[in-house]
């Protein structure tokens, strides 16, 4: 999958074929910016796609033949088809579907978990079921024991990152009594509101805003 904040050789393959179909992206520099995504929207709605301004399957179906749909297969990222290089600079994305299993980890582990107030021993968990690696920590501090063989941080705002899946959210500090002790983490579902931890967030952007979280920090799964 590629939104909002992406940033590699197949960004640009995706302005291309944009350019080419007659939305044009105001140049291919592999950044998907917001110029980027208003063409992305703008053709998904000619060709009655869900207008969300995110590149999965079935707008790379679209865009690119059905061949290409598997590059798209719910990740936050994408590994470069055959025969493309990376853009100068550029990094690695995800493997395929590794955000997906963490999406599908956390999930199984909330339902594991009795009552809330454990948002950190749920996310440490998925990372661990997932990745095989041990984590520990609270949710301030999970930022920072998150193994950057796995995953790295990026600069996304709340909402941009409700967009992508399998993304762990960490937050310094809420309003609440633990919380301005221990803070938040979650991992989002990429639906553009959900995240989960030891409970469901249905609406993260609201929940953020009601109760004060302040020091967010997003990280992408790499590999």
């Amino acid at each position: 999958m590629l939104s909002l904040g992406s940033r590699n050789s197949d960004v640009t393959r995706l302005q291309q074929a944009l350019q080419a179909k007659g939305f044009s992206p105001q140049g291919a520099d592999g950044a998907f910016g917001r110029n980027t995504r208003a063409a992305v929207v703008a053709f998904q709605r000619a060709n009655r796609l869900q207008a969300d301004g995110v590149v999965g399957r079935d707008t790379a179906a679209k865009l690119f033949g059905s061949r290409e749909r598997k590059y798209f297969d719910g990740v936050s990222d994408f590994t470069p088809a055959p025969g493309t290089r990376p853009a100068p600079g550029a990094r690695p994305g995800p493997t395929p579907g590794s955000a997906s299993r963490l999406v599908n980890t956390v999930r199984q582990v909330e339902r594991e978990m009795p009552g809330t107030g454990r948002c950190a021993a749920a996310v440490n968990e998925a990372v661990r079921r997932t990745y095989g690696v041990n984590m520990w920590g609270h949710a301030n501090q999970v930022d920072n024991n998150l193994p950057r063989s796995h995953f790295r941080e990026v600069n996304l705002s709340l909402e941009e990152a409700l967009r992508r899946p399998g993304l762990v959210l960490t937050w310094e500090r809420t309003n609440t009594r633990l919380g301005r002790v221990y803070g938040h983490t979650a991992i989002t579902t990429g639906d553009g509101r959900t995240s989960v931890s030891d409970y469901s967030e249905a609406d993260t952007l609201a929940a953020s805003r009601r109760m004060g979280r302040q020091g967010l920090r997003v990280f992408e799964p790499i590999r």
